[in-house]
């Protein structure tokens, strides 16, 4: 599971990523508010913890942006202010939970648990590029009708790959998102699996949907 963090208190985001991640969540730690709205547009994440106040844009206006791009992210906001307007009014813009500051951190991890089942229930839209679906509920994926055994981790791969179509994704980011950055930046791991994951979807099929970019990464798209 993969969580954002939005804080601009150093102190704070800390405290709250060390207790995400002894959960066994892999964290983003962001501080600003245009940031944090541009990588959850562009990066999958299971759920946000999201502070209203915030450098740039605040956390309302992160998540009503959100709400109107479609985007459905889990959001848990907090902030110090605890008022019962600036609650309805968090929840109104699209959040889905409200945790006025101080909180206990054992609440919050409570809650963040609570958001990404209610998100799993959700069913994930199926990953198409080419001929290639990945089915990220149910953890399938075909070619052209033929089922493809995938292990876990070219699974994590594949998905990273797909829900970026036509975009590269840099070694650095594979390796981020696959090994929730319990991995050695040095090592060749990603190539391996790239070559694992090319046996699989494209051997045999004239048209390949797994590319190389020269000393950046990795790109999916149908070309042959």
């Amino acid at each position: 599971m993969r969580i954002l963090v939005v804080e601009d208190e150093i102190k704070t985001a800390r405290f709250v990523a060390h207790a995400l991640k002894s959960e066994g969540f892999a964290v983003d730690v962001l501080g600003d508010g245009d940031e944090a709205l541009a990588v959850l547009r562009t990066n999958p994440f299971d759920a946000a913890v999201l502070d209203i106040m915030l450098a740039g844009r605040d956390g309302l206006s992160v998540v009503r942006q959100l709400r109107t791009g479609g985007n459905r992210t889990p959001v848990l906001l907090l902030s110090a202010r605890g008022e019962v307007d600036e609650r309805v009014a968090g929840l109104n813009a699209g959040a889905d939970d409200y945790l006025p500051k101080p909180f206990v951190l054992e609440e919050l991890i409570a809650r963040v648990h609570a958001l990404t089942r209610r998100g799993a229930e959700a069913p994930s839209p199926v990953l198409k590029v080419g001929d290639l679906s990945l089915d990220p509920t149910s953890r399938k994926a075909e070619r052209g009708g033929r089922n493809i055994e995938l292990t876990s981790r070219e699974f994590r791969v594949l998905e990273c790959l797909m829900r970026t179509p036509g975009r590269v994704c840099t070694r650095m980011l594979i390796l981020e998102k696959a090994w929730d950055y319990q991995f050695d930046p040095g090592s060749n791991i990603v190539d391996v699996y790239i070559r694992k994951l090319r046996e699989k979807i494209d051997a045999g099929h004239p048209v390949k949907l797994l590319h190389s970019v020269r000393g950046t990464g990795y790109v999916m798209k149908e070309e042959a």
